[in-house]
């Protein structure tokens, strides 16, 4: 007969197998399955959202490389410097690209920006100001009518970027992400979002990331042309653009 002490040893590695097995088992074939499904259809939405993507944008090209031309032109007789801004952004799983844009700002615009981060008028890691004085006379124009970010268009065609997803953050304000901001990596960055067009610069950083996670978990191509309509209004009436 055992002891009384083997008993319970033996009670006790009986008892961790069994809470051991509670916990953790195998995964099922109809698990499995399913998580490959899931897979595939990502891939299809993923697939169908690049062609819808190409599309448009060769569709509208030859509207938008005219005005990008008169954009150009202006930006050269307003203000010293380049016609583009090329910044680093981070993209769709943290990867790195160069976005671009037309300069609204004045060429030593960062080296003025560690003198105004008290005025910063953002809550969380962006910072804006309504009446930033670093940009330029024709950058407020073109920045109220979101036409600084056409030349993203060839983002968008290079892969980059697609027409709709979050806009992408800069490194500096993704180093100071939380766990729940950084799911917003999760989706290709776009020219324009649901957050643009739920009031852009007006709302708190909160709000902004809350309607940047809704837009990834229902995106699809119905829903882009949905947030692409509605965009059209927003930059026209300039709400919430500084």
């Amino acid at each position: 007969m055992l002891a009384k002490e083997q008993l319970w040893e033996q009670s006790v590695v009986h008892h961790e197998i069994a809470v051991s097995h509670t916990i953790w088992s195998a995964p099922t074939q109809n698990t499995v399955e399913f998580e490959m499904a899931d897979a595939a259809a990502e891939k299809r939405k993923l697939i169908a959202k690049r062609l819808f993507d190409v599309a448009v944008c060769l569709f509208l090209l030859p509207v938008v490389l005219p005005v990008m031309a008169l954009v150009a032109l202006a930006i050269r007789l307003d203000s010293k410097g380049g016609v583009l801004f090329q910044q680093t952004r981070i993209g769709r799983h943290g990867e790195p690209f160069t976005c671009l844009k037309f300069r609204s700002m004045y060429t030593n615009a960062e080296e003025i920006k560690a003198n105004l981060m008290t005025q910063n008028e953002s809550d969380g890691p962006v910072f804006k100001m309504k009446n930033d004085p670093r940009i330029t006379k024709v950058g407020s124009i073109i920045r109220k009518l979101s036409l600084d970010e056409l030349p993203q268009v060839f983002n968008v065609i290079n892969g980059d970027m697609s027409l709709v997803g979050p806009r992408p953050a800069v490194p500096s304000e993704v180093v100071q992400y939380t766990d729940k901001q950084m799911k917003r990596l999760d989706a290709i960055p776009g020219l324009t979002g649901l957050q643009q067009v739920s009031g852009r610069s007006d709302l708190d950083f909160e709000s902004w990331i809350n309607y940047d996670l809704q837009y990834i978990e229902d995106q699809c191509v119905i829903n882009d042309i949905k947030i692409l309509l509605r965009t059209v209004p927003a930059v026209v009436t300039g709400k919430g653009a500084y």
